[in-house]
């Protein structure tokens, strides 16, 4: 009698892990669409980026490189290692400028330009995203409580 109990206790846990692994399963599958990974212009450039590739680049807006056209951008965005041109057509933050550190999100087209459909620039003088410091940490252009590093 015990051993029946057992037996279905066991299949019962079974059954209730197979059931979660796939509930998990399919949240995962529905939210890959959702994730976007925070790359640098280094990581890019060794690691490759595929074309169509939905990511969020983070860097500095490189000096003398801004190029306005009507509501399109051309500009390269700079970790210090490496440079990434960037495509932007919209209105651009009141607080985007040459030097300055932004995070964009879009994706590279079959040209290699990354074409941005969203530009995030910082909000005050003293702040960095945290991607994009991390990312000029460990190229070693800047640490905390320096002055952001010239992007010429």
């Amino acid at each position: 009698m015990q051993k029946t109990r057992k037996k279905i206790r066991l299949v019962l846990i079974g059954v209730v892990g197979a059931v979660l692994s796939v509930a998990v399963g399919l949240v995962l599958f529905g939210l890959s669409d959702q994730i976007t990974l925070f790359k640098t212009p280094t990581d890019i450039a060794t690691e490759g980026l595929d074309p169509g590739t939905r990511v969020r680049v983070g860097g500095l807006v490189k000096e003398e490189t801004w190029e306005k056209e009507g509501t399109s951008h051309t500009f390269t965005v700079t970790d210090g290692g490496n440079d990434l041109s960037i495509t932007y057509v919209g209105i651009l933050p009141d607080l985007f400028r040459e030097g300055q550190g932004v995070v964009l999100e879009g994706s590279r087209n079959n040209s290699g330009v990354f074409v941005a459909d969203n530009v995030l620039a910082k909000h005050d003088e003293n702040y960095v995203p945290k991607e994009v410091a991390d990312a000029l940490k460990a190229q070693g252009v800047w640490k905390p409580g320096e002055a952001l590093p010239s992007t010429n």
